[in-house]
C-alpha cells in the first residue's frame, strides 16, 4: 500500500537502520542547565551513532539543543567536542566548532521561502563561495547542484523557489544546507515532522549514511516507533530533566533517584 502511495517500492522496510562500527565520542555535554526551562543534562554522542531524546511536549527536548547551538542561553554546564572543550554563545560559534542543528518548524526559522534551493542550500557555507565580498557564483552553483544530486531533492532546477517544494524536499534542502557546511554533530529536532511516508524513508536512509560517515548524530522525537527503529540509544527526559538512557538491548538505566 505504501508503495503504491509514493510510486516507489521502500524495500519492505519501515527504518532503513543498519548496523554501524561506533567509533570515539565526538560531542559531551555535561551538568547543562537552564534556569525554569532545564538542569543538570548530560549526553554523550560518538562517531557513527545516532542517538535519540525522547520525552512529552513541554519536557524540555528542543531547548536543549536550542542551547546547545547558541539559540538560548545557558546557565551552566560544558560542552566538548573531540573532547575540545568549548564555549558557545550563538549559533556562529556552534558552526565552527562542528556542530548543525535542524528546527522542529522548517517554515518559520528553516526555510527562507523567498530565495531559490541553491540559496537556501548554501546560506550557511557562505565563507566557502565568497571571496573578497563577491560571490563566486560557479562555486555556489557546484555545491549545491552536488547535494542536490545527493539528497534527491525533487524540483526543476536549482533556481526553482524553495516554498514551492513539497514539505519532504525542503526537509532535505535543509539537510543539504547542513552538510555542505560539514559538521562532526547534527542536532535533528523533529525531522520527518509533516512530510510523507516516502520522504520519511529518504530522510531515514540519509541520516543512516550521516552515520556511515562517522557523523554524530542527536535526534528529538515525538514518534516512539521511529525513535526504537532509527536510533543506538535513547535518552528521555521529563519536566527539564533527564529520567533514564535506553541502550540498544533494552536495558534501563535511572539517571535520577527520584524517578519512579
Amino acid at each position: 500500500m505504501i508503495a503504491q502511495m509514493v510510486g516507489r517500492d521502500l524495500d519492505h522496510q519501515s527504518f532503513p537502520k543498519e548496523r554501524i562500527e561506533i567509533g570515539e565520542t565526538v560531542f559531551k555535554a555535561t551538568g547543562l542547565s537552564s534556569e525554569h526551562m532545564f538542569e543538570n543534562i548530560d549526553l554523550e554522542i560518538r562517531a557513527g551513532e545516532i542517538v535519540g531524546l525522547a520525552g512529552l511536549i513541554g519536557a524540555g527536548r528542543s531547548e536543549v539543543i536550542r542551547a546547545i547551538f547558541g539559540l538560548d542561553k545557558l546557565d551552566s554546564g560544558q560542552i566538548e567536542v573531540d573532547t575540545q572543550a568549548i564555549k558557545i554563545k550563538n549559533p556562529t560559534q556552534a558552526i565552527r566548532a562542528g556542530i548543525a542543528m535542524l528546527s522542529e518548524d522548517r517554515r518559520l526559522v528553516g526555510i527562507i521561502p523567498q530565495l531559490s534551493i541553491m540559496k537556501n542550500a548554501t546560506l550557511a557555507s557562505l565563507k566557502k563561495v565568497i571571496r573578497g565580498g563577491f560571490t563566486r557564483h560557479r562555486e555556489e552553483e557546484r555545491l549545491a547542484e552536488e547535494y542536490f544530486t545527493k539528497m534527491n531533492v525533487k524540483a526543476p532546477n536549482l533556481k526553482t523557489r524553495i516554498a514551492n517544494l513539497s514539505g519532504g524536499n525542503q526537509q532535505k534542502v535543509l539537510l543539504a544546507r547542513w552538510l555542505i557546511a560539514d559538521p562532526k554533530v547534527m542536532l535533528l529536532d523533529e525531522p520527518t515532522r509533516g512530510i510523507d511516508v516516502g520522504a520519511k524513508f529518504e530522510i531515514y536512509k540519509i541520516m543512516t549514511e550521516l552515520a556511515r560517515q562517522g557523523r554524530g548524530i542527536l535526534m528529538i522525537s515525538s514518534e516512539l516507533p521511529e525513535l526504537i527503529g532509527m536510533c543506538d540509544r535513547i535518552y528521555v527526559m521529563s519536566a527539564g530533566r533527564l529520567t533514564a538512557e535506553l541502550n540498544p538491548s533494552s536495558s534501563l538505566r535511572k539517571q535520577s533517584s527520584n524517578t519512579p
